[in-house]
């Protein structure tokens, strides 16, 4: 039986206390940690949970009793907790994003494997049905290349949103709808598309006037093999509508799931396929579902590695790689360039003092608040069907 400790308990603790009480068999969540104490207790009352409750990272590790943890605390706290715990012999389980810049996320890979544990970040849109099957569908073939690839991160968040202590601020949040919301969807795009070998981006603050950071951005990404991707994030779009779509050589496939395969006339103009349709909606419907989706699957792939029943399926350097295109698009949005990957350590945006120091401030952030009353929030509409 693994021994989990849960540190935060804002509102994404939730999914990873639900996610590990569906594996009690497996493992049992011992302790919870939260700068507010109180937070953490009334999270284990919830859920009912025999936990001890500490106020720092450092109380808990001077208890010790512990084999792995899930850190949910704010992007700015990933890498050190993440860090000391690894060198405590500790698994880790880290949010997304995995840290604030490329170089602590350098820092969490190698404290890794100077321990030998598992450190995993969040990708829960991974281990998602829909997604999986649109990944063996761009995989079987039968669409051809792909030629166009496109995300559209859109979610909606008034004002307050940023009275949030941490948030708003490039030294605590990291960046705004780019690292904190998009990461999810820039990790599946580049997880079915690979890395591109440039991009160009524009960001901007178009609604948010309690935020230093971006609330919109658009980035036009090329491959080496002449494809095109783009990416837009944005936290005033209402409805909150979010897809990932692929045109290939033969037809358009997407999440939520949508196929349209077109042939041309003898002109050139197009007309339905519905064989080719056919077959690639056989495909789909036929690869099976996942066992545990989101987090569940997530954590329960987590348990898997620690216990050697299976392979990691998102590791540190999974969870770099998406950081690095959240940089680059920061890098060419912030400073106006094109910016061409990968990028080295000599990068304006390599560390947390260059971002400081490089990164555009839209607005100061005049008013901060501990915590909000209500806490519940919303993982997106659409992503995932």
């Amino acid at each position: 039986m693994l021994k989990i400790a849960l540190l935060g308990a804002g509102a994404v603790a939730d999914a990873h206390i639900q996610a590990y009480l569906k594996f009690s068999d497996r493992a049992r969540l011992v302790a919870l940690v939260d700068l507010f104490p109180d937070k953490a207790q009334a999270k284990a009352a919830k859920y009912s949970l025999d936990a001890r409750i500490f106020g720092s990272l450092q109380e808990l590790l001077a208890w010790g009793q512990f084999d792995a943890a899930s850190v949910c605390l704010p992007p700015f706290e990933h890498a050190p907790a993440t860090i000391a715990l690894l060198q405590a012999g500790k698994h880790v389980l880290t949010e997304k994003p995995m840290a604030t810049c490329l170089q602590e996320c350098d820092a969490m890979i190698d404290a890794a494997r100077a321990s030998g544990r598992v450190l995993s970040v969040v990708a829960q849109n991974r281990f998602k049905t829909p997604i999986m099957k649109l990944k063996r569908v761009l995989e079987s073939g039968l669409v051809g290349r792909i030629l166009h690839a496109q995300v559209d991160s859109f979610w909606w968040r008034g004002s307050r949103y940023y009275d949030l202590w941490w948030r708003g601020t490039w030294e605590k949040e990291g960046g705004g709808c780019t690292l904190n919301h998009a990461v999810h969807h820039i990790d599946l795009f580049q997880w079915l598309m690979g890395m591109p070998a440039e991009l160009q981006a524009v960001t901007a603050n178009l609604s948010h006037d309690n935020s230093e950071v971006e609330d919109f951005a658009a980035a036009i990404l090329t491959y080496p093999d002449g494809r095109i991707g783009q990416i837009t994030a944005s936290l005033v779009h209402h409805g909150e509508e979010q897809q990932l779509v692929f045109q290939t050589q033969r037809a358009k496939v997407a999440v939520p799931w949508q196929v349209k395969a077109s042939r041309q006339k003898d002109n050139g103009f197009p007309e339905d396929d519905p064989e080719l349709g056919g077959q690639i909606q056989q495909l789909y419907d036929q690869l099976p579902a996942l066992a545990h989706e989101g987090h569940d699957g997530q954590i329960g792939n987590f348990l898997d590695a620690i216990e050697g029943r299976a392979p990691l399926l998102v590791d540190g350097e999974q969870g770099r790689r998406t950081l690095e295109l959240i940089t680059a698009i920061y890098q060419a949005g912030h400073l106006g360039q094109r910016v061409t990957l990968p990028l080295s350590p000599e990068s304006p945006f390599y560390t947390r003092e260059g971002i400081l120091r490089h990164a555009r401030r839209f607005h100061q952030k005049t008013r901060s608040i501990d915590q909000f009353q209500t806490n519940e929030i919303t993982f997106g509409r659409d992503l995932g069907r």
